[in-house]
């Protein structure tokens, strides 16, 4: 009798319990949705960093012809465009009142030849509100004013460098501070085209690094005729997947051809930060690589590394990337330190048939399935505007609010490394070494960890010199002292010896 009324009590605890484990699930407190790994790699399930606000579909936008397969999204202020490919369009909305309506539809550029577009698949707007779109079956990248009135088009380069017998296929660009026009081109693996705002041509910058097989390099070098090698496929970089221009000017660009192999030894770099010049200058100061998904399941239908189909960044140098292959989002820091992930693939919300475009509004995340031809907008839970106030106030020199902000990260995911770590290099800034050293500890972090114990070995020096230099003149003083002591008395003795003799 006691057992079963042991096990009622249980029921009803278990009843009890259950609306409030749903509840905080649902205010993004407690869900498997979100995740980690720690710093063996192991999966660890987190609170949502981001939940559904809204999703967008045709019949929602009001729109008469529905959307078929769009291929990429923009955002200026609180307009978003989105590149309508399938019906030879773009569509611009504007948010107010957290409401999408539509304001217009941009199908055609008057005074262009031709006026209409032809799948476009990418736009930006400059800061004086003209368009850049890339035209992509039209063979140009055209812009127009905010009146939709043709300024220029930037068309294939008739130069040397370029080969002319291909196609010319704008598929993504982006646009500077000054207007020089940034252009990937489907079959051009030279890296981005560039073309200054007068719309001059002026090289590639970033091309990806050659890759070849060896045995295929010296039986092309040696055991074929020169007309046999010119028949065969060169040796040539792959073209980046898809591109994005931070605040600072530098190009974020994302690479999806790479052998895994070069995955496990950071040499397939699926995101690039590229500078002026093209260099990769992105910073990886985490134990893992910015790769996305660590952990691949064998013989599951996703199996594979991540492919990053598009990225986005934030002010604050966060950088968030969409995963093609597991409907996934990656959220990274400005260290390449990865601070969430969340996502799946399927029909249902928040999942994804077909990843293709991500861009951000504030600190919202708006996703753009293809086959859907639906918009997801993500807001970012509690949790998650916590790990973006601890960035902010870290970047500008807020340290003591930094790290107490961490702390209530802490309360919501005691497994989070990236707070140990944050809070390790606010202690750092506050010169406060060797309690830095016990959070980078705790995050198995030896990089920092090495760095906070050296400034700490210098401060413990510099504060003990004075006792380390007495220290050091007894060790060298003293035994002089004795010895001319000891020869002194031994001198005394040896006068009054001869004294006694005498």
């Amino acid at each position: 009798m006691k057992k079963l009324t042991r096990l009622l009590a249980m029921l009803l605890a278990v009843s009890l319990l259950l609306p409030l484990g749903l509840a905080l699930a649902d205010d993004g407190v407690s869900s498997t949705y979100t995740y980690n790994y720690d710093y063996w790699g192991g999966l660890r399930e987190s609170p949502d960093a981001y939940r559904v606000d809204q999703v967008l579909y045709s019949a929602t936008l009001g729109l008469e012809t529905a959307m078929r397969r769009p291929q990429s999204l923009y955002v200026k202020d609180d307009d978003l465009y989105i590149c309508d490919t399938g019906n030879n369009r773009i569509l611009q909305l504007k948010r107010e009142n957290n409401t999408f309506s539509l304001v217009r539809v941009i199908d055609e550029i008057k005074g262009a030849q031709p006026a209409t577009l032809n799948t476009p698949s990418d736009v930006s707007v400059d800061p004086e509100g003209n368009l850049y779109i890339a035209d992509t079956n039209n063979n140009r990248v055209i812009k127009a004013d905010k009146d939709l009135n043709y300024l220029q088009s930037f068309l294939k380069p008739n130069d040397s460098t370029f080969d002319q017998s291909l196609n010319y296929l704008p598929s993504k660009l982006v646009t500077d501070s000054v207007g020089r026009v940034f252009v990937l081109a489907t079959n051009v693996n030279k890296g981005l085209i560039k073309y200054e705002a007068d719309g001059t041509f002026t090289g590639f910058i970033g091309a990806n690094t050659v890759k070849y097989n060896m045995w295929d390099y010296i039986w092309k070098t040696f055991f074929t005729t020169k007309e046999q090698r010119a028949q065969q496929a060169s040796f040539v970089p792959t073209e980046y997947e898809n591109i994005y221009i931070d605040s600072e000017g530098f190009i974020y660009a994302t690479n999806i051809v790479f052998s895994e192999y070069d995955l496990l030894y950071d040499n397939a770099k699926p995101i690039r930060r590229l500078n002026a010049i093209g260099n990769d200058i992105l910073i990886k100061n985490d134990r893992y690589p910015p790769i996305g998904e660590l952990v691949w399941v064998e013989g599951s239908q996703d199996y594979g590394p991540s492919k990053f189909k598009d990225i986005t960044v934030l002010d604050n140098n966060i950088y968030i990337a969409f995963d093609r292959t597991r409907g996934r989002v990656f959220g990274y820091d400005s260290q390449g330190i990865m601070l969430w992930a969340f996502g799946t693939k399927g029909n249902s919300e928040g999942a994804f048939l077909s990843a293709v475009s991500i861009e951000h509004m504030g600190r919202d995340l708006l996703c753009l399935d293809e086959n859907e031809a639906s918009i997801t907008v993500f807001t970012p839970t509690e949790y998650g505007n916590l790990i973006y106030q601890a960035n902010d106030e870290y970047l500008r020199g807020d340290y003591d609010g930094s790290a107490e902000t961490w702390r209530q990260v802490l309360k919501l995911n005691a497994n989070y490394n990236s707070a140990f770590i944050g809070i390790g290099r606010t202690l750092m800034r506050q010169e406060q070494y060797e309690e830095a050293m016990d959070y980078f500890k705790m995050s198995h972090d030896r990089e920092n960890y090495g760095r906070a114990y050296r400034y700490y070995r210098k401060e413990l020096v510099e504060k003990n010199i004075g006792w380390v230099v007495a220290a050091l003149a007894c060790l060298l003083i003293v035994p002089l002292v004795i010895r001319k002591v000891k020869k002194t008395k031994a001198e005394v003795e040896a006068y009054e010896r001869s004294k006694i003799a005498r």
